[in-house]
């Protein structure tokens, strides 16, 4: 009896402490920099350690390595970029210089050869002792060898083109050191180490040479010497071939002429296989130091680049005395924006090309009529498949994408087959070369070519639902779900529809079956392979796929399991985990059972979790304790229906410590379709220029984030209909103040902004970022950042009208913000930056400048060379401030600050940013 006396009175006492507890504190700007996130994670190949970074927004991270067998951990400051050893028993990273201490650095404007360095760290597994070397510039270990690695050291003076490799043995702890190097790269296996050595100024006896180091002797061989420009190192996949490429021109030359050198055990040194003499190249070709250059896996080819040889430099050209002009030609592939947003590349362009060692041989398989070339079997089939857009570039103008031309290429010599013209797909080669498929956008349909017959044939045609994307809602033809994967051998391969997954037959004899037996259109689950293996080229008969799982319906994810053949009938998949959660990037250890990935919520951070179980996987990490300091948010689905007569959805982000007795301020952020993300994680984050949910709904907003529907040739109209009907169908609740909402969009968000308050005065402030306002104006300006034209966007993309302007220029009238402005009650923010390279900048001067003329209440914030969503850090945070003294002064009836109420002149600028509060509040 005292017993539960004694328990009641401490429930009484808990209930009343936790009734005294302080109202939680809201979110701040001060938050940011101190906020984490999980950065690389790794596990072992035995399952038994992993690793990974926890990094703050700003500042310094930390490396945590994870015993997953008794759970004790090792934390290493300033820890990155780590890699455990194959054999499981190092884990290597670098040590990052102090956050503060780079800061100093840049303020005084050091130069880098006096910036602070980053160090290397080694620890061997178990221990607590972290081996430390300073000034190491980078490291390497082999991607499948174990008991070395390598890492370059800088040089004690400011020569920054070279450092000294030191070649460590962990089991020994010894080392060998090559001085000078400037590249070095590791076989597969680790076996070899190929290190290119550049002469030192300072050093009259160094000498240039590519080393090839024997891991086993700690001996060199030299395979070239002199000094040389050299690139593109290579070894086949035993370590025992290599290969690079090489010029013996000086870098100061009008010219250089490179070619590429190979080596094999038994050779005094590298040989030339192929240079500009080479007669299997077009005339006036030669090899290309841009090309990548790898072996096939079997070692029997050895595959590089070439390209045309470029006119030497004019150096009789006098620069002040020449025009400076681009000339626009209405026959040119693309326009002149994008070749010269693209002329670096394109001048870097190679084209494939293959030697034979056995037989000395060289095939170009590549050239200006066929650019693209793609491989099966890592390199050992007789067959790819190439393709080009020549001849359809012009189009992309307006169609945002060219139709191909793809053609099947004999490897052993070069030939080519023509598959089919005007694709409006990529073809692809099958792992083993059996096969290439594509989609047809006009059938719906997936076709194989058999590379052995000839024959293509419709491989889906059987299968009774849509293969391309069923709720797209775009004014072109929908793309289809996508592919999971081969069978091994090119037996099957499994193509998704929008919630299963089909085994299909490529060879057309047997029909197609879903491996997942229809349960994911029964529950509404989509299915999608996760490759959890990073080295896996196709599935093996009986082998467990690991399929990613979304609930369309309650938004959850999870997994399911599903075997990718079967002996009988398929049954349904095997539910693994399924919760109101988000997962991220599982991997498998190569060796063993265990998964690392994370998991996460909307009031969870994304943490990092272990165990052969993915329902009852250990946590490993436990981040930003500190958000239990503060008020949060809930975030739930918000249904009603729009003003079309179709069901609607959104999320609704509500403060932790709602009560439905008080009334809310509502604000509304909307782009497309958001409610799949329910259950993400949203950190509170200066933000490129979305709204900081988080942060709103702390400091005592509601937020509805709508779905939005789009009918063709009416997006104008179908944001109205969701977001004007969304916003009224929460004001319908007491909780909910239909008085003090405002509307937040950036990007095509911003246009919808934009849109809306020349349709509505509902809203009481609105803020668009990036927003286009005239598409009129709009249709013919310049993508900046990609140099395409947007003509696309408006004819069969993001913008919906789906005709030109000369076509339906009522449309564009109808949708544009601009020709509606007299209409506009609600006071605008816009933010509209000079280097935006997807919204022309002038549509935001457009918007602003009318709303002036107009007598309306307006701002214009530009920041400067920034880009669409901002990149910069300090822009940021200046934007979050000015968000929340916008929306706060109207809605909150918060004093002005004097940004808003009296402006900053230029000549203040740099000076005063206006954030002083100086105005009365609403």
């Amino acid at each position: 009896m005292k017993q539960i006396m004694c328990a009641a009175a401490l429930t009484g006492l808990s209930l009343l402490t936790y009734a005294q507890q302080p109202a939680k504190k809201p979110l701040d700007h001060s938050v940011y920099d101190s906020w984490q996130n999980i950065g690389s994670k790794a596990i072992s190949n035995n399952g038994q350690w992993t690793v990974y970074t926890v990094t703050p927004q700003e500042g310094d991270a930390t490396l945590v390595i994870y015993n997953n067998q008794n759970g004790q951990r090792l934390e290493v400051p300033r820890g990155s970029n780590p890699v455990i050893t194959e054999d499981n028993r190092y884990a290597v990273f670098f040590i990052k210089a102090p956050f503060a201490v780079v800061r100093q650095a840049k303020i005084k404007k050091k130069k880098p050869a006096d910036m602070p360095k980053d160090s290397l760290g080694i620890v061997t597994l178990g221990s607590n002792d972290v081996y430390k070397v300073p000034a190491v510039r980078s490291f390497k270990t082999p991607e499948k060898g174990s008991g070395v690695l390598a890492y370059l050291k800088e040089k004690p003076q400011t020569d920054t083109a070279s450092g000294h490799l030191v070649i460590y043995y962990p089991d020994k702890k010894s080392a060998d050191t090559i001085r000078n190097v400037q590249d070095y790269v590791f076989s597969k296996p680790g076996n070899r180490l190929l290190a290119e050595v550049v002469t030192d100024k300072k050093d009259s006896l160094s000498t240039a040479a590519v080393l090839l180091w024997n891991v086993a002797t700690r001996k060199a061989d030299t395979l070239s010497r002199g000094t040389a420009l050299r690139t593109q190192f290579a070894f086949d996949e035993t370590g025992e071939q290599a290969a690079w490429c090489s010029s013996r021109d000086s870098a100061k030359a009008l010219q250089q002429f490179y070619a590429l050198y190979y080596y094999r055990p038994g050779q005094d040194s590298g040989v030339i296989t192929a240079d500009r003499n080479t007669r299997a190249f077009p005339a006036n070709w030669s090899v290309s130091p841009d090309g990548k250059v790898w072996f096939s896996q079997n070692g029997q080819r050895l595959f590089f680049g070439t390209a045309p040889i470029r006119p030497p430099k004019d150096t009789n050209i006098v620069d002040f005395e020449v025009a400076k002009v681009d000339i626009w030609n209405y026959q040119d592939d693309y326009l002149q924006p994008m070749q010269l947003k693209n002329a670096d590349k394109e001048l870097k362009r190679s084209y494939q090309a293959v030697y034979y060692p056995g037989n000395n041989q060289v095939v170009q398989l590549a050239d200006m009529d066929m650019e693209s070339i793609a491989f099966a079997r890592r390199g050992n089939s007789p067959y790819a498949v190439g393709y080009t857009d020549k001849g359809q570039r012009m189009a992309m103008q307006w169609t945002g994408n060219s139709l191909k031309t793809a053609y099947l290429v004999n490897v052993e010599n070069g030939n080519r087959k023509l598959l089919q013209q005007n694709l409006d797909s990529i073809a692809r080669i099958s792992p083993g070369g059996h096969y290439i498929t594509w989609y047809n956008l006009q059938q719906k349909q997936w076709f194989a070519f058999e590379t052995a017959t000839g024959i293509t044939r419709n491989i889906t045609e059987k299968i009774p639902v849509s293969l391309s994307e069923e709720d797209d809602d775009h004014p072109d033809l929908p793309g289809p779900y996508g592919m999971a994967g081969w069978l091994e051998d090119d037996k099957a391969v499994y193509i998704y529809d929008r919630y299963d997954i089909w085994q299909v037959d490529p060879s057309g004899k047997a029909a197609p079956q879903m491996i997942t037996a229809g349960y994911g259109r029964q529950q509404k689950l989509r299915f999608r392979y996760t490759k959890v293996v990073k080295e896996e080229l196709f599935f093996k008969p009986g082998q467990q796929l690991l399929l990613e799982t979304f609930n369309e319906t309650t938004k959850e994810n999870g997994f399911y399991m599903a075997p990718c053949t079967f002996k009988k009938a398929p049954l349904k998949p095997e539910l693994l985990v399924m919760g109101p959660y988000t997962f991220g990037d599982p991997v498998r250890a190569e060796n063993a059972g265990n998964y690392i990935f994370t998991k996460a919520s909307y009031v969870q951070s994304p943490d990092v979790y272990t165990g052969t179980s993915l329902a009852k996987a250990t946590q490993v990490s436990h981040i930003n304790p500190q958000q239990q300091q503060y008020n949060w948010g809930t975030a739930e689905l918000f249904k009603w229906t729009a003003y079309n007569g179709k069901p609607a959805e959104g999320i609704l982000y509500k403060p932790e410590d709602f009560d439905s007795t008080k009334k809310y301020p509502v604000l509304l952020y909307f782009y497309e379709k958001l409610t799949d993300g329910l259950y993400n994680y949203q950190p509170p984050t200066p933000t490129p220029s979305r709204l900081n949910i988080p942060f709103f709904v702390s400091r005592g907003y509601l937020v509805l984030a709508p779905d939005i529907t789009y009918e063709n040739g009416y997006p104008g109209q179908g944001a109205y209909d969701y977001v004007v009907s969304g916003a009224r169908a929460l004001a319908a609740h007491p909780w909910a103040d239909s008085l003090n909402m405002g509307i937040q969009g950036q990007s095509w968000g911003g246009y919808q902004v934009a849109y809306l308050i020349t349709r509505t005065s509902l809203f009481k402030a609105a803020w668009a970022g990036a927003p286009v306002a005239n598409m009129t104006s709009a249709y013919g300006g310049i993508r900046w950042e990609s140099g395409m034209n947007r003509q696309f966007q408006y004819e069969r993309s993001q913008s919906r009208i789906g005709a030109t302007l000369w076509d339906k220029p009522e449309l564009y009238i109808e949708n544009s913000p601009l020709f509606q402005l007299p209409k506009v009650t609600t006071p605008l923010a816009i933010m509209s930056n000079d280097a935006d390279g997807a919204v022309p900048w002038y549509q935001g001067i457009e918007l602003f400048t009318g709303l002036r003329r107009l007598g309306k209440k307006a701002w214009l914030l530009n920041y400067n060379n920034e880009a669409h969503n901002l990149v910069q850090r300090q822009n940021r945070k200046d934007i979050q401030r000015r968000e929340q003294q916008f929306f706060d002064h109207f809605l909150k009836n918060a004093p002005a600050p004097e940004w808003m109420e009296k402006g900053v002149p230029a000549t203040e600028k740099g000076k005063n940013w206006g954030w002083e509060t100086v105005g009365n509040a609403q």
